[in-house]
């Protein structure tokens, strides 16, 4: 039973965009690891860009400079 966590950042993922997001990978999961999609759990966390930091930095002030 694979189990798939997706975190992204809250900005602008639309419901449209998550079932694409999950479609692709329990086609990838089918495909390769040759598992039933009803195995397939896909869980997609949106944080916070104030909460999500690289390099640094906060996502926020990241996103300000580019």
């Amino acid at each position: 039973m694979p189990y798939v966590n997706v975190k992204v950042t809250r900005n602008g993922v639309t419901r449209e965009i998550k079932q694409k997001i999950i479609a692709d990978i329990t086609d990838s999961l089918v495909k390769h690891l040759d598992k039933k999609p009803e195995h397939i759990h896909i869980v997609i966390d949106e944080i916070d860009e104030d909460n999500w930091g690289f390099a640094g930095e906060l996502t926020t002030d990241y996103r300000k400079r580019t």
